[in-house]
């Protein structure tokens, strides 16, 4: 009775530490890096032909459009590249699951084994970044030999621009980890927004509100929203004074009717959020330097590419967030 009264009580008592070990166990365990995980995975396959951030730009713009499209499945892996299965296995291979090397080489296709395992697998890590980067080693490692490469496997400018931006971003930062947002008026500033999105608008034509005005007296800072490299500035009828920044995620961040741009920024350069870019005007709705139309505010507009069309989006939801990050 006695050793069956022990043996009851030595089970009561591992049944009670048995999980709290665990839960420290696991609660020990470091969790996953994804961005540490992929940037292994980028520096792995590139080589003095193809350099770490021409892969990190290629994955970063497929996991862009995969997670806007509808005809296209959702990343889940560290890797978003996608090959079609005519390209990996050879567009006369009677077998489209092909993942013998020999074979999909006989046919013509893509498909490498990156990995040393003897296959090719076209949902394997290693022999998608294998395979691209042996495609990207045909043209080499500057940027318009890159851009060659883009072209001949998207066959789309804007994709070969957008990509060649991210890949920018990611060798001026020397990481793939850019996303940090700020609002664009600095704090310390007033100033006053509501959604506007979809609200009509009447000069030069009937036409839906594309943006979110933030208004604010002139000469109030503007600064960029994101990281990302300005696209354009100058004039635009519309918009007067403004400044197009692309960041890594396919979007275009618009900034309108600025009064002036800041001395120290030009098309071409790379920003990071907080980045100068001019101060809050009224110019638009005219020929060069018209001005004083409407009471002086920001237009903040925002558009994504999903590596077919562009579209504009609501930034008001984003901009509520940033605003609160701030204070």
């Amino acid at each position: 009775m006695r050793i069956h009264f022990k043996i009851v009580s030595f089970c009561l008592l591992m049944c009670f530490i048995l999980p709290f070990h665990l839960s420290l166990a696991s609660e020990s365990q470091p969790e996953v890096n994804i961005e540490a995980e992929r940037m292994g995975h980028y520096l792995r396959y590139s080589n003095e032909l193809v350099p770490w951030y021409h892969l990190a730009a290629i994955d970063q713009y497929e996991r862009n459009i995969r997670q806007v499209r509808t005809d296209l499945p959702k990343p889940d892996g560290p890797i978003s590249i996608i090959f079609p299965s005519h390209d990996w296995s050879g567009l006369l291979n009677p077998d489209p699951t092909d993942t013998e090397p020999n074979s999909i080489a006989f046919f013509g296709g893509s498909g490498l084994d990156g990995n040393g395992d003897g296959i090719a697998d076209l949902n394997d890590v290693g022999d998608i970044l294998m395979t691209m980067s042996a495609h990207l080693s045909l043209y080499g490692p500057a940027e318009e030999d890159f851009k060659a490469a883009l072209w001949h496997y998207y066959k789309r400018e804007q994709t070969v621009n957008q990509i060649a931006t991210i890949a920018k971003l990611y060798k001026h930062f020397e990481t793939i980890e850019l996303d940090e947002h700020v609002f664009p008026i600095p704090k310390g500033y007033d100033y006053s927004y509501r959604g506007t999105w979809g609200s009509s608008r009447g000069w030069g034509g009937r036409r839906i509100h594309e943006g979110t005005d933030i208004f604010a007296g002139y000469g109030v800072p503007v600064v960029a929203t994101s990281y990302g490299v300005i696209e354009v500035m100058g004039w635009n009828e519309y918009g007067g004074w403004r400044v197009g920044i692309r960041d890594n995620h396919n979007t275009y961040h618009y900034f309108a009717h600025l009064a002036y741009f800041d001395k120290g920024i030009k098309e071409g350069d790379v920003v990071k959020p907080g980045t100068l870019l001019g101060t809050v005007g009224s110019s638009g709705y005219g020929k060069e330097g018209t001005s004083g139309k409407f009471p002086p505010h920001l237009h903040y507009g925002v558009y994504k590419y999903n590596g077919k069309t562009e579209w504009a989006f609501d930034p008001y939801p984003a901009l509520m967030n940033w605003e609160r990050q701030k204070r």
